[in-house]
């Protein structure tokens, strides 16, 4: 992606798959909707945020999302986070609930995650842009294959990690890598998505937190601060 700089830890897992004429089509696509006037999220220079943030060899933690947020403001690349100063969308309430319900820890006054992403943990998003207002809309446009490239290159990995699928959609992404798919030494916890409309289908109570930090634990990998 030319208007993104690849982080230098990702590049042994994602240059190949960011060469590909997909790739490049999907840049070309963005460049194009931006040139039309339409507003794209997160802007250009936050899109591969997540991985700036955590290397790939110092990931513990997979958190999948599907795209980022449509509102002014909201999306800053990072999977369920937004910066602060921006109310905390509803979903991360929940999370924030189910931390407390988990952990004790008491719900932050701001809705940025960066800390979590500076510990290893990866919030990733299955389309890393959005068109402002539309959800979903930059599904099936490349990105794609670019995120499945991450989460294989995590799977892959020597360090045993955790992965946390809220929804059907994170299910069927995980699924569909097959170094994940065929999984034998990572942890995959599945629960439904902590959505207002799904959290209480059994969101709450599933207690994804205290049970990544036992597994990294009995690991010999220190455990998140959440």
């Amino acid at each position: 992606m030319a208007e993104n700089s690849l982080p230098s830890s990702w590049q042994p897992a994602l240059g190949e798959v960011l060469s590909t004429p997909e790739a490049r089509k999907l840049g070309g696509w963005l460049r194009a909707e931006e040139g039309a006037g339409k507003t794209v999220y997160p802007p250009r220079g936050a899109r591969l945020r997540a991985l700036e943030l955590t290397p790939l060899d110092r990931v513990k933690v997979v958190i999948l999302g599907q795209d980022p947020y449509h509102g002014p403001g909201q999306a800053h690349g990072l999977a369920f986070s937004v910066p602060e100063g921006v109310r905390v969308p509803p979903s991360l309430v929940n999370i924030y609930k189910e931390l407390e319900s988990d952990l004790g820890v008491k719900a932050p006054p701001h809705g940025n995650l960066e800390s979590w992403a500076r510990q290893g943990v990866l919030l990733l998003n299955n389309a890393l842009t959005v068109e402002a207002g539309q959800a979903g809309s930059h599904q099936g446009r490349g990105w794609e294959a670019i995120t499945d490239a991450a989460v294989a290159a995590v799977a892959r990995g020597e360090q045993p990690c955790v992965f946390i699928l809220w929804g059907s959609h994170a299910k069927k992404k995980a699924m569909r890598v097959p170094e994940l798919a065929n999984n034998t030494r990572h942890l995959i916890l599945t629960a439904p998505h902590p959505s207002p409309l799904s959290a209480h289908s059994g969101f709450f109570g599933s207690r994804p937190f205290s049970q990544a930090n036992a597994f990294l634990s009995a690991h010999g990998r220190e455990p998140i601060d959440w």
